[in-house]
């Protein structure tokens, strides 16, 4: 459903058809155009106080044009209020990171990169966080077979099979 409020006119009359806002079970979210990313989250950080980055996560979709989905969970302290950023990216684009506006999501960020091979512009250190350096894929891609990946990872790197 179309999620109406003074927060959500505001941003309409500033950024147009960049920016979609809907609610659903309650929850508020903006699905916004890529390049708006960083402003976004930068005037809803300094205008209108969510001032805490509780998650960063995504999803895909293969069978999509634009397989993934970046979602950002945004809490107000001050107004006692959530919403999400949503916005969609294509296989192989890369998104701007938000570490300069909140520094935790830098872990998040690299988590992201971690499962889903989603890079990040701009990211102070943009590496593996759960996986080891030589791992090949990202897990939470859809298209995934993590069964093979387990047993050459283990093959490779413990010199046994896999109990797989």
């Amino acid at each position: 459903m179309p999620w109406t409020s003074p927060l959500v006119e505001k941003y309409k009359i500033q950024y147009g058809s960049g920016l979609d806002a809907q609610t659903y079970l309650g929850q508020n979210y903006f699905n916004v155009d890529r390049s708006l990313i960083p402003d976004i989250l930068r005037l809803l950080r300094d205008e209108e106080q969510f001032d805490y980055c509780v998650d960063i996560t995504a999803a895909h979709y293969p069978k999509r044009e634009k397989q993934f989905d970046v979602v950002w969970i945004l809490y107000s302290f001050p107004r006692n209020q959530r919403m999400r950023v949503k916005t969609q990216i294509a296989d192989g684009a890369s998104i701007p990171s938000s570490v300069s506006i909140w520094p935790t999501a830098n872990w998040l960020e690299r988590e992201i990169y971690d499962m889903f091979g989603i890079q990040f512009d701009g990211h102070p250190d943009l590496k593996r966080i759960l996986l080891p350096d030589g791992w090949k894929g990202f897990p939470l891609r859809k298209d995934y077979d993590i069964l093979q990946q387990d047993k050459e990872w283990v093959q490779i790197n413990l010199g046994i099979e896999s109990g797989q």
